[in-house]
């Protein structure tokens, strides 16, 4: 795989910022692979922006793509998820592909299977929202709770889950294999375009991020 300098993809004015977060190569080209074998459980593009399975939020028909792996419990990703919501929502041609990768313990699975079940009944993204935005350490209990003021039908999602809890957990284990492909090490993790950014960044970097992701889109 070809390395790129964080600085490639971030403007000069944040450079130092993303620079101590992320780390001199930690920004990465993705595609096309190259043939070295120590690359070879990488995922390819399509399955990565395209799973079919996977909730889209933002403009579906976006031109460029952010693809996040999170964890509802992961109080770095609560921190981010206003701040990019905003960012998505200010441009309005991002594709928000939201992948699953409960990493923090049995209850993020359960958060994360319950958040899928909810897409049976067009609730994911009031589910998403109510799972991400609190500030304590999910249960069970509160999972049902929080769900339920979201306006999920509680008993139905759990059917839901039961009925399809083969292709759920096959989405999971998608989302973990391609995570670990891409060799993050924790959430949230993210691509950008064809870029991988593995942590997180502030609003301004991320509009920036994808500046230049459209700009590398536009010169291939």
């Amino acid at each position: 795989m070809k390395r790129v300098p964080s600085t490639a993809i971030i403007s000069a004015s944040s450079r130092r910022d993303v620079l101590t977060l992320l780390g001199a190569t930690a920004a990465l080209s993705l595609w096309p692979r190259d043939s070295r074998a120590e690359d070879a459980d990488e995922p390819d593009e399509g399955a990565v922006l395209r799973d079919p399975d996977a909730p889209v939020l933002g403009n579906a028909a976006g031109d460029i793509a952010i693809v996040e792996w999170f964890d509802y419990n992961c109080p770095y990703c609560r921190k981010l998820d206003p701040e990019l919501q905003q960012v998505i929502h200010d441009d309005g041609k991002v594709r928000w592909v939201l992948k699953e990768w409960p990493i923090l313990g049995p209850t993020s699975v359960v958060a994360a299977r319950m958040a899928l079940a909810c897409k049976y009944q067009d609730k994911y993204a009031k589910a998403h929202d109510a799972l991400i935005g609190v500030s304590s350490k999910l249960t069970e209990p509160r999972i049902d709770e929080l769900l339920a003021e979201a306006g999920v039908d509680i008993d139905r999602a759990k059917r839901d889950l039961a009925a399809n809890a083969k292709a759920i957990d096959a989405m999971l284990a998608r989302n973990d294999k391609q995570a670990r492909g891409l060799r993050f090490r924790g959430t949230p993790s993210f691509i950008v375009g064809k870029f991988r950014v593995p942590g997180v960044l502030t609003m301004a970097q991320f509009e920036q991020v994808i500046a230049d992701a459209r700009k590398a889109k536009a010169a291939n």
